[in-house]
């Protein structure tokens, strides 16, 4: 590349040569072919070393800050899809837990009328009320629990978004926002995991 350099300062020399030399007389110094020699030299000294230190310091250094982001903003998105499956993983587990709470009741409500219509009578209407006591303990626990999930992995997914946007773009970005875009998905969401 510099002898193409080289070899093209030498040919617009030559071929210009014939042309310059009326304005030698105008008070042209530059265009004078005596000092030619010493302009294409620096010339070429200059973008000779301004190459050498672009290819040998400056882009090497670009190019490894390009690659450490890239590896950065990857590792970032695998972080983030580890989270996700997380949070679907603890999602499945909410659901079977209030699925396993609601047999439970159903096995002790079936229980407690086969005991029932075993006692007499006035057994019978002491044990269904504690078992009713029972259904409305399980049923509010069931409730609670039920409410209380999609709280807890809005928080999750706010704290998580929120260092994710912070490690990406180095800066505190305002709750309120993402609060507002994780309960977005999660209304929209609601009805595949809950069934409303």
């Amino acid at each position: 590349m510099l002898k193409k350099i080289i070899f093209q300062n030498f040919l617009i020399y030559f071929v210009l040569f014939q042309n310059v030399q009326s304005a030698e007389s105008g008070g042209m110094p530059q265009l004078n072919p005596e000092f030619w020699f010493s302009q294409i030299f620096w010339l070429v000294l200059t973008f000779g070393i301004l190459y050498v230190v672009l290819s040998k310091f400056i882009l090497p250094k670009i190019s490894s800050n390009l690659e450490a982001r890239k590896s950065q903003i990857l590792e970032n998105i695998e972080t983030a899809e580890k989270q996700r499956k997380d949070s679907e993983i603890k999602i499945k587990e909410f659901e079977k837990i209030i699925l396993d709470s609601r047999t439970k009741a159903k096995n002790l409500l079936n229980q407690a009328r086969k005991k029932i219509f075993e006692d007499i009578n006035k057994k019978r209407e002491a044990l269904e009320n504690e078992i009713n006591e029972e259904v409305k303990i399980a049923e509010k626990e069931i409730l609670d629990l039920k409410n209380n999930a999609p709280e807890k992995i809005n928080r999750i997914a706010i704290e998580t978004s929120n260092d994710l946007v912070k490690q990406l773009i180095g800066m505190e970005v305002n709750n309120s926002s993402i609060s507002a875009i994780v309960e977005d998905l999660s209304k929209k969401n609601r009805g595949k995991y809950y069934g409303v």
